[in-house]
């Protein structure tokens, strides 16, 4: 009887000394195999598997004990799958509670205002840790794929810098990039003049993505959306080059020829009246509000000073003054 009480004893004593270590064991900073380390948990991972990818990862313990201790401390919570960064300092219930709110890694992608949807498909595709689930669909398949079929790519993106989640789907930035421009246009087109030409926000999207392109300084962005504006209330074609360009496509080898003014393309505002078909670029949220919210000018044409700003003319005969002063050196 003796012994077994003794036997007893010792048995409690060792399971409250283990107890004891192992609340110590949750109280200090996980070991690590550097100072930073990274562990990625895949989609619809169990709390063991989450444990072994710390432990693979280089977080230095042993898997068992980390699983244990998500086990019994996660209760009804869920663990998030991605890419996670461990820190110095950190303990297990600071990785647990990681893992729980999604706390990823995330890496910047900037999409640049006046950019094509052709710019953006490039600088996503060589984007660090991006899944290129769109690499290979068509435009049209990308913007079904996105839920807007049968809409035009070009300019639907705002221009802004996204944050992703490493190994995280392209097809998020775009989704995420798209549903922020239909707010700024959505905005935009609720402050729209009361006497403006332009018959739908898609329009106010095709003229602020040419404001974007012709624009030097940013303040002229009002006062070229205002020569566009009055060009498009009395029927005179808009004549501007960017339009063109984006007509010729990958043709466009930097310089612009007479040819290529002349040569009609449903993109040629010099060979047709009113709005090009679709947007060219994506405009950010000034240019979307110059198209809306245009300066009140009398001018019809416009020309580059040559330090980015505008000479802005009401009559042909001072444009053409203006041409040969800063264009043509005074000829």
């Amino acid at each position: 009887m003796r012994f077994l009480f003794k036997l007893l004893v010792l048995l409690v004593a060792l399971a409250l000394a283990a107890g004891a270590a192992a609340w110590w064991w949750t109280t200090q900073p996980l070991a690590l195999a550097a100072p930073k380390v990274e562990i990625s948990v895949p989609g619809g991972a169990s709390l063991r598997t989450a444990a072994n990818q710390a432990v693979k990862g280089g977080v230095q313990t042993h898997a068992d004990l980390l699983y244990w201790y998500f086990r019994l401390a996660a209760r009804d919570q869920h663990i998030q799958p991605g890419a996670y960064e461990v820190t110095a300092g950190m303990r297990a219930a600071d990785l647990l509670d990681k893992l729980v709110r999604g706390d990823r890694i995330e890496l910047p992608v900037t999409l640049v205002e006046g950019w094509t949807f052709k710019q953006v498909r490039e600088a996503l595709a060589k984007a660090e840790s991006l899944t290129q689930e769109s690499a290979g669909m068509s435009e049209a398949e990308l913007m079904k794929q996105l839920g807007k079929p049968g809409v035009p790519a070009e300019g639907r993106f705002f221009p802004d810098t996204y944050r992703y989640a490493k190994n995280s789907s392209d097809l998020g930035v775009l989704r995420h990039a798209m549903r922020l421009m239909d707010e700024r246009l959505a905005a935009a087109w609720s402050q729209r003049a009361a006497d403006t030409p332009l018959k739908s926000p898609e329009q106010a999207l095709t003229l602020a993505s040419i404001v974007e392109k012709e624009t030097g300084k940013p303040e002229d962005r009002p006062l070229i959306a205002g020569v566009f504006i009055n060009r498009l209330k009395i029927g005179m074609p808009l004549q501007t080059d960017p339009t063109v360009i984006y007509g010729l496509g990958d043709k466009f080898d930097g310089n612009l020829r007479k040819r290529d003014l002349t040569t009609d393309t449903p993109y040629n505002t010099y060979t047709r009246k009113g709005l090009p078909p679709t947007p060219i670029a994506m405009p950010g949220k000034a240019a979307l509000m110059a198209a809306v919210q245009p300066a009140e000018t009398r001018a019809l044409y416009f020309v580059a000073r040559g330090d980015g700003t505008s000479h802005f003319s009401g009559s042909l005969g001072e444009h053409n003054a203006a041409v040969r002063k800063y264009q043509l050196g005074g000829q």
